[in-house]
């Protein structure tokens, strides 16, 4: 009787242990296109297409640091383009990362110009000082 309640203690521990580790990811990155093109976003060796007007979620991304990098469609009667700010770059991406990319463009008598701007959930500072220190 005492190997059985030993056995079965064992196995509870056992399976109580397993369901504590979580095996998911949970980084992310938000490709959210409010310009009037497509996107195309060179991202971990894919491409993620982002039609105009929609957003796209990258789930479960592993930690590191990734590169990424913007193309997109010009809409009809352009007759020339340009981009600012965040189309690429580098992302860093650590436990709980959440970042987001947000894309928006203005046509202007024939002239595109898509806008990036980056926001990232992870804590910006880089102050090391200590706050309780003389």
């Amino acid at each position: 009787m005492k190997k059985i309640f030993i056995s079965i203690l064992a196995a509870l521990l056992l399976t109580i242990g397993f369901l504590g580790c979580s095996v998911s990811v949970n980084n992310s990155v938000t490709f959210n296109n409010m310009s009037d093109s497509d996107l195309f976003v060179n991202f971990r060796g894919s491409v993620v297409s982002v039609p105009a007007s929609k957003s796209v979620v990258v789930k479960e991304i592993p930690n590191g640091t990734y590169n990424y990098a913007t193309t997109y469609t010009v809409p009809v009667n352009v007759t020339s383009s340009s981009v600012q700010g965040d189309v690429s770059g580098t992302l860093i991406i650590k436990a709980g990362t959440k970042i987001q990319i947000l894309y928006s463009s203005v046509n202007n008598s024939g002239v595109y110009v898509l806008y990036a701007t980056m926001s990232n959930s992870d804590d910006q500072s880089t102050n090391t000082t200590n706050p309780t220190g003389p």
